[in-house]
């Protein structure tokens, strides 16, 4: 199966950085990575993940930049 299968289903997963990325539905998810709840057409998961991923910066950075602001 393609991955640019329009009827094909995916899932929306996010690892540990909380970055977010989609993957199809019928492979297992890789190891670092979760299932979200969301799955769908690619389409209508990029259009999820446009919605949930507002920063885009690693969640390490995100903490190192807050705890810098703190000192």
């Amino acid at each position: 199966m393609a991955t640019d299968d329009s009827e094909a289903t995916f899932l929306v997963v996010i690892n540990g950085e909380e970055q977010y990325s989609v993957w199809p539905a019928h492979r297992p998810v890789p190891a670092g990575w979760s299932a979200t709840g969301f799955s769908g057409a690619r389409a209508a998961c990029l259009e999820h993940i446009d919605t949930v991923w507002t920063d885009m910066r690693p969640l390490s950075l995100r903490r190192a930049l807050a705890g810098n602001a703190c000192a």
